[in-house]
């Protein structure tokens, strides 16, 4: 079994940067691939950024490309989501997810993933 608890999401206004953290426990994040989703009221849930936890190769939504950066600590068993220049339609609850075993672009899809986070809330005020 693997823990994960987000830390870091809050409020800020558009244009600001905040860094989202997720720590894991249980189980070591050495294997597959780690992914950031979020979900806004009234939507489905949204890729935002994954990373293969053996190469690195990373990956983003379309709409975060270039301003959102993921990475990973394996001492410390973390992975991160860097959020810079945020837009009001960046608001959302984050969720982090791990032990993703999506091949390819599959890596984006919600089901490859048996762990996730509670969340953590993200707003942009315009």
């Amino acid at each position: 079994q693997v823990q994960l608890v987000e830390s870091g999401g809050g409020l800020v206004q558009a244009r600001g940067s905040l860094r989202l953290s997720c720590a894991a426990s249980g189980r070591t994040l050495s294997t597959y691939s780690a992914g950031w989703f979020r979900q806004a009221p009234g939507k489905e849930r949204e890729f935002v950024a994954a990373i293969r936890w053996s190469g690195g190769n990373t990956y983003y939504g379309d709409s975060v490309k270039g301003r959102f950066t993921i990475s990973r600590d394996s001492a410390k068993n973390t992975v991160y989501l860097q959020m810079n220049s945020l837009k009001p339609e960046d608001t959302a609850v984050y969720y982090c997810a791990s032990q993703g075993t999506g091949l390819g672009l599959a890596i984006m899809i919600p089901s490859q993933y048996p762990y996730w986070g509670q969340g953590t809330q993200v707003t942009v005020s315009s």
